[in-house]
């Protein structure tokens, strides 16, 4: 897991950067209820804007959004 700053160290680009490609959804936002980045949820991010990732691939933001709902709100 990694910070903000490791994040948009990690992606090789300045903080203020890394939250205009956050807001343009280039890359994920943070894990839900948290403050950390998952580095393979940004790989994958990036690699879907790139085409080397199948577009059709769910969004992982979806999937922990659908998944990680308290059992009794599913």
């Amino acid at each position: 897991m990694l910070s903000c700053e490791q994040a948009a160290e990690y992606c090789g680009c300045t903080l203020s950067t890394f939250d205009e490609w956050r807001r343009r959804e280039i890359v994920p936002g943070p894990m839900p209820g948290t403050t950390r980045w998952d580095r393979r949820a940004i790989d994958r991010a990036v690699d879907r804007r790139s085409g080397l990732a199948p577009l059709d691939e769910p969004d992982i933001d979806e999937w922990l959004a659908e998944n990680t709902k308290p059992k009794h709100a599913r």
